[in-house]
């Protein structure tokens, strides 16, 4: 059982459907929340950066000294036959969806042990989404920037281990928020009725309490 009473998380892609909902229910439990995405105003910044990550999580730790948590929820999705996708749709895929997040998981990883050092119970929490399980076609380039992103996160789990720094890969299926009516490429196809967003963010905030460690499609 994790308490995130007095902790300090930092939620990048709060401005999303999902990173707000979590942010709010984080605070809900007790948590001291920094939001960072492209639109807010402290703590603002464009993960296509390659210096962006490192940035942001030195930003971060200036504002209380320390950092106790880690949820990425950003992410951009493309549409369309792979054949189709151009460079630059390519590159910002990976760029945010991959790249990112394994960048900002290595800048918080020696604050993220200085907190179990002293008795935190540090965590990471990425949304690599039911697509890195069952990668879907018109979405094969957003399929393989998340699978990349869940294995880092598979891999990178057990080597934080060692630091205790628990590492939470969620995979929800099609989640009823905006992400898809604003691809960078393509046009999103009719889905059917998703997932409920403040479900799938209460979900996820109950496995860092609960102290799990892996949610994969099923668990939602």
């Amino acid at each position: 059982m994790t308490n995130p009473g007095g902790a300090i998380v930092l939620v990048v892609g709060a401005t999303g459907g999902l990173g707000s909902l979590i942010s709010e229910q984080l605070e809900q439990a007790g948590a001291t929340v920094l939001r960072s995405g492209r639109t807010t105003k402290t703590l603002a910044a464009d993960l296509r950066a390659g210096d962006a990550a490192a940035q942001l999580i030195e930003a971060a730790v200036a504002v209380h000294g320390r950092l106790d948590g880690l949820v990425i929820a950003a992410g951009v999705v493309a549409f369309g036959p792979a054949t189709e996708l151009s460079d630059a749709t390519l590159r910002e895929l990976f760029d945010v969806n991959a790249l990112a997040p394994v960048r900002l998981i290595r800048a918080a990883a020696p604050h993220l042990t200085a907190s179990a050092q002293s008795g935190g119970e540090p965590f990471v929490v990425t949304l690599s989404g039911v697509v890195s399980e069952t990668p879907t076609a018109g979405l094969a380039a957003y399929s393989a920037s998340k699978a990349a992103l869940a294995a880092f996160m598979q891999a990178t789990s057990r080597e934080l281990r060692r630091a205790s720094i628990r590492l939470i890969d969620a995979r929800p299926g099609h989640t009823d928020t905006a992400l898809s009516t604003h691809p960078i490429q393509g046009a999103a196809p009719a889905f059917p009725a998703g997932l409920a967003p403040e479900a799938v963010a209460a979900r996820i905030v109950r496995a860092i309490i609960d102290g799990e460690k892996d949610l994969p499609s099923g668990a939602f």
